[in-house]
């Protein structure tokens, strides 16, 4: 099972994640970032899962790496996402940072690989030819996204040099896998930037993904992806494999009329 955007700030939310029990003491679930705001809502949301499912597997959002101004919990950056592994490890949870674990259930046996890989501005509109012209764009437009005030990339300079860098150490870990085996990529944000197209404000795309992860669907034996951030749950594929967006989102969103709401979305037995 698959999900992510719980954001359990929202009591409606929470009321979701109350209500979520799998059903098969055997199933697991991946959760694609954006909990919460605070390292206590990471923590109670995985409890719960912990206790319900017989595995979770996390990778971290762009809302839980958020450094609000009067946070309890004032860490940036790296600090910041160290101290959520922290407690995902404390509660038994897998992270981008530990041994990739083994789905051998019905589809299997599938690497299931939480990733952390953050955006570097390059799914620009075709009018953008750098960083600067399209956050030029998204400002004009007023839709700027809120990571450039609370998600603060110490100790690396800028969010995009962070995001290089964890490209370059996550896809040297996967090309070391077993060649025999196929994987699940989990992630935030999509690894290529065909399901960015359907935003409202294109603008906004440059906040969703990097062009350096385009192919790893294929070159890292992909037989799903899992994702979130776009609040558009839905199933698409590229060159063959299947992608799954599985956010919940805002309660203004889900509650809207035809909204496609999966909560959680089957991944296997696809």
């Amino acid at each position: 099972m698959g999900i992510s955007d719980l954001h359990v700030a929202f009591p409606e939310n929470r009321k979701i994640v109350e209500e979520l029990y799998p059903d098969s003491p055997a199933d697991w679930i991946v959760v694609a970032g954006d909990v919460g705001e605070s390292p206590d809502d990471l923590e109670w949301v995985l409890d719960r899962l912990t206790r319900r499912y017989a595995t979770v597997v996390w990778a971290p959002g762009n809302h839980d790496l958020w450094t609000l101004r009067d946070d309890p919990h004032p860490l940036r950056g790296e600090a910041r996402y160290r101290r959520l592994v922290e407690i995902c490890r404390s509660l038994g949870v897998h992270t981008p940072e530990d041994p990739y674990p083994v789905w051998a259930g019905p589809g299997g046996p599938l690497v299931v690989a939480p990733l952390f890989l953050l955006y570097d501005y390059t799914f620009r509109t075709p009018a953008a030819q750098t960083k600067e012209q399209a956050l030029e764009q998204a400002y004009e437009a007023g839709v700027v996204c809120s990571d450039e005030f609370m998600l603060h990339p110490d100790p690396y300079p800028t969010r995009e040099a962070w995001c290089r860098a964890r490209v370059a150490a996550t896809e040297q870990r996967l090309a070391a896998g077993d060649p025999e085996l196929r994987t699940v990529l989990v992630n935030h944000f999509p690894l290529v930037r065909s399901p960015t197209r359907i935003l409202r404000h294109p603008e906004f795309a440059q906040w969703c993904g990097t062009e350096l992860t385009a192919d790893w669907h294929v070159r890292f034996r992909a037989a799903a992806v899992v994702y979130g951030h776009l609040h558009i749950p839905r199933t698409t594929w590229h060159d063959g494999v299947r992608f799954e967006e599985v956010s919940v989102g805002y309660p203004r969103e889900w509650r809207t009329p035809g909204h496609p709401r999966n909560v959680p979305r089957l991944i296997f037995p696809g």
